[in-house]
């Protein structure tokens, strides 16, 4: 992978064991409920993916929008298909969203072109 994903994944996971180590019933219920929420079930976890990234890009979250634009790459999303979620997050999210896909477009080609 590229240098900007490593770090991100590398950060993410080293906080995320600080974080659930402590043991705080809350928090680790919550992380819980994430990682099931996004689980295949009626709607299968592609289409999950794709709208945690729109949700991620409207509410402004570049650490959320990384780690969907990564599991979306995972589902074999391609970049038509990304372009395409870029437009729904920013019709819905309005001109605000427009340097948050920037960052997600070159995240994207850092994914795809390693």
């Amino acid at each position: 992978m590229g240098k900007q994903i490593d770090e991100f994944n590398e950060y993410r996971a080293k906080m995320n064991d600080v974080i659930l180590g402590k043991q705080n019933k809350v928090i680790n219920r919550l992380f819980n409920l994430d990682t099931n929420t996004y689980a295949e079930g009626a709607l299968s976890t592609k289409t999950k993916e794709m709208l945690g990234l729109v949700a991620s890009m409207v509410l402004r979250c570049d650490d959320c929008i990384k780690y969907h634009l990564g599991k979306c790459h995972e589902q074999g999303i391609t970049t038509d298909e990304m372009y395409e979620i870029f437009a729904v997050a920013n019709i819905v999210g309005g001109t605000i969203v427009i340097p948050h896909t920037r960052r997600a477009a070159e995240y994207w080609e850092e994914l795809v072109n390693g």
